[in-house]
């Protein structure tokens, strides 16, 4: 049996102490003699802390969001309690420390610590609210302990790390919202944009996807270059070809692909150059503006004739205001600008507007090939090959038919051979329809040819 005299004892001792000290000593002088005693320990202490709140002032620190975003890809890995959540303008779920939690991490061989400290408090003594109905309960803010040896490199360089890190996690978290424009704004309440379409479930040719993703790539990657060689960081984009060749899809894909928001502006409820202008002014930063059938939305005016007009007491928008919108200087007021016009007839279109640095790419999405079917046989019918795929790819290459006339096809059926002989009945039908046509035009040339020679 352990004898617990001796410990009881010392204890008692202590307490007579601590007792004695606080009656005999001033608590003036006390304070001055722990605070002393804290600042030599700090003296000798290799350790170095930052702390981070969580406000500054009214407005949330938006160096703590950062380490939130940041420590949230770590907490799953080494904290022992994480706390989860998700709302409704995110795609996943969001992880972080719980309080009191410390988490490791090493930057270029340098180690450090993250804790998460929450002091509960009255909370009719802060300002600060996060909704409405819900005052804080409680002050936040993250420590970040260190070897003071490493200042200068957190200081510029793992803060900054963190802070860029933090950006990426947000952006791609966001869900995707798509904006249409009413009288002469953006809608007050966007949509959020759910379409599905990928890259990978993209029905065009291979070597375009490929085209187009790299030069995507590029363009968020060239921060640097457009400020360097002082152009406004934006790209303008042509999609044309016929009906349902994936002009719609291609945006989608696009949107998704980068995480940047929808535009949809459409130029009818456009009353003239100042709305226009006020209205991309109005977008946020990395956003896709969308002006889809820009041939026959609206009748815009040549520039020989770019005069105002007066229509129902409005002045009406004129070709030279949308060419200035989207290639002026009010054009450099955002950046990761991506402009997008869709069009089924190139030719109906002004010079102007296809000039480098106003549509930089243009993309002809024409009929299907054999590489765009294969892809919508994949999304359709769950399959990557067939012994009728080599009778599909000689029709293919004999007619023109859409994706969207393909994909039509692909859906009348559950059973994938079945689907597949019927697809291969409706190419072989737009054959003959074909050839008919062709002879038909023969006949008539013949007929014309005739009666000249008479």
């Amino acid at each position: 049996m352990i004898d617990t005299k001796p410990l009881v004892s010392a204890m008692a001792s202590i307490v007579l102490m601590r007792t004695i000290t606080n009656e005999l000593i001033p608590h003036e002088l006390l304070h001055f003699v722990q605070s002393g005693l804290h600042h030599l320990f700090r003296q000798f202490s290799a350790e170095f802390t930052i702390v981070i709140e969580e406000f500054q002032g009214m407005a949330r620190n938006l160096v703590f969001e950062a380490a939130e975003a940041y420590l949230g890809t770590k907490a799953t890995i080494v904290a022992e309690r994480v706390k989860v959540s998700k709302s409704d303008d995110h795609k996943k779920l969001s992880f972080n420390i719980d309080r009191n939690e410390e988490v490791s991490d090493v930057f270029e061989g340098v180690s450090v610590k993250w804790k998460l400290i929450c002091i509960q408090v009255d909370s009719s003594r802060i300002r600060h609210y996060d909704n409405e109905s819900s005052p804080v309960s409680e002050i936040r803010s993250y420590e970040l302990t260190f070897h003071k040896k490493h200042k200068n490199k957190i200081f510029d360089s793992y803060l900054p790390y963190v802070m860029d890190i933090a950006k990426k996690i947000k952006q791609g978290n966001i869900a995707i919202k798509i904006h249409s424009n009413e009288y002469n704004r953006w809608g007050r309440e966007p949509i959020k944009f759910n379409h599905p379409m990928s890259f990978n479930t993209l029905a065009i040719d291979e070597e375009l996807q490929r085209d187009i993703t790299n030069d995507l790539d590029k363009f968020v990657r060239a921060r640097e270059f457009y400020r360097r060689t002082g152009k406004a960081w934006k790209r303008g984009y042509l999609l044309y070809g016929p009906p349902g060749t994936g002009k719609t899809s291609l945006i989608a894909a696009m949107a998704n692909y980068l995480n940047y928001d929808i535009y949809d502006m459409d130029l009818t409820a456009v009353h003239d150059n100042k709305q226009l202008k006020q209205l991309l002014l109005a977008m946020s930063n990395r956003s896709i503006l969308v002006i889809e059938d820009i041939d026959c939305t609206v009748n815009l005016q040549n520039r020989e004739d770019d005069k105002e007009v007066v229509h129902n007491g409005h002045n009406m928008m004129t070709l030279s205001g949308l060419l200035n919108a989207v290639d002026g200087l009010w054009s450099c007021c955002g950046e990761e600008h991506i402009i997008i016009f869709t069009t089924n007839h190139k030719e109906r279109l002004d010079p102007a507007l296809l000039r480098p640095g106003r549509m930089d790419k243009q993309i002809h999405l024409s009929y299907c090939n054999f590489s765009a079917f294969k892809q919508l046989a994949t999304n359709y019918l769950c399959i990557t090959e067939h012994e009728l795929y080599e009778k599909i790819e000689v029709l293919l290459g004999q007619v023109q038919v859409t994706p969207a006339e393909i994909a039509e096809e692909l859906t009348k059926d559950a059973d994938a051979t079945e689907c597949l002989q019927d697809l291969i009945n409706f190419l072989q039908a737009k054959k003959m329809i074909k050839v008919e046509n062709q002879k038909n035009e023969e006949n008539i040339k013949e007929e014309h040819d005739n009666q000249e020679s008479l």
